[in-house]
């Protein structure tokens, strides 16, 4: 499979636009550290993410998927690649000659985690 197979569409809703914006607590919390950081004290830095969420090939391994995630966009570092498979639903439609049934489509999503400094413009709302 080649890479630029791997990734099929990226999936923008509201629950996806909402992973790409750093919550609320952990600007606060990023304030809090800057803060004692200014003054002195040693504290560990929390790295602020974005997550995108893209439909992938149904056999594509997470290390396919960060190279062809790194192929399609060379301005971004991906940190991080999640995935799972989504069961497909299987339809029946009921006609004259009978009820007749579609097979079930499985596919694959992930969810890629990228610096809060990066962007993709694509999937920007």
């Amino acid at each position: 499979m080649e890479l630029t197979e791997v990734i099929r569409r990226g999936i923008v809703t509201e629950k996806t636009v909402a992973m790409q914006q750093p919550a609320a607590n952990q600007v606060k919390r990023q304030a809090v550290l800057q803060e004692r950081e200014r003054q002195g004290q040693d504290v560990k830095m929390i790295d602020l993410t974005h997550k995108y969420v893209f439909e992938v090939a149904l056999h594509a391994t997470k290390i396919q998927i960060r190279q062809a995630a790194e192929l399609l966009f060379p301005d971004i570092t991906v940190l991080s690649v999640n995935t799972m498979r989504i069961p497909g639903k299987a339809k029946s439609i009921r006609t004259r000659k009978g009820v007749r049934r579609t097979p079930a489509r499985p596919w694959k999503k992930a969810i890629i985690t990228v610096r809060a400094d990066e962007t993709i413009s694509m999937l920007q709302p």
